[in-house]
């Protein structure tokens, strides 16, 4: 099975969930914009929500993605509210014809004095089994 961890992350909170997916599915945590290498069975996407939406280079980066070389995506983020970005990469991916699995992983990351610590050990342990359980075959 081919798996790939995509994630953009400006303040560091998906950049530590991605690394922690892309361990324990033992691949490799690359940045948005690296492109997709082959096909990808499952491509973990992580994203933030700023301002209430998902960045620019989130947005550039769907739009750029090739359905036919993607079996599924599988969407993780973090923000300092209560927002998440799956609804939005969702309806993004969706547009496009690829396929998006309803589970997803969110956690609140650390953004000036709200959330200090976060991801936090638990969070990022919840992270390791959350990809474990997308990835294990029945």
């Amino acid at each position: 099975m081919n798996i790939q961890v995509r994630y953009y992350s400006r303040g560091g909170n998906t950049k530590k969930l991605a690394d922690v997916i892309a361990k324990a599915t033992d691949c490799k945590a690359e940045q948005i914009p690296v492109p997709i290498d082959g096909n990808a069975d499952i491509l973990f996407l992580g994203a933030s929500v700023y301002w209430g939406g998902i960045s620019p280079e989130v947005k550039s980066y769907i739009k750029a993605l090739d359905k036919n070389r993607i079996g599924k995506v599988v969407v993780f983020s973090t923000s300092a509210l209560a927002e998440r970005a799956f609804d939005q990469i969702q309806k993004m991916l969706q547009d496009k014809g690829i396929n998006v699995d309803n589970r997803n992983f969110y956690c609140h990351g650390e953004f000036t004095a709200l959330h200090k610590g976060r991801p936090n050990q638990n969070d990022l342990e919840a992270a390791k089994q959350f990809a474990r359980k997308i990835t294990e075959r029945k």
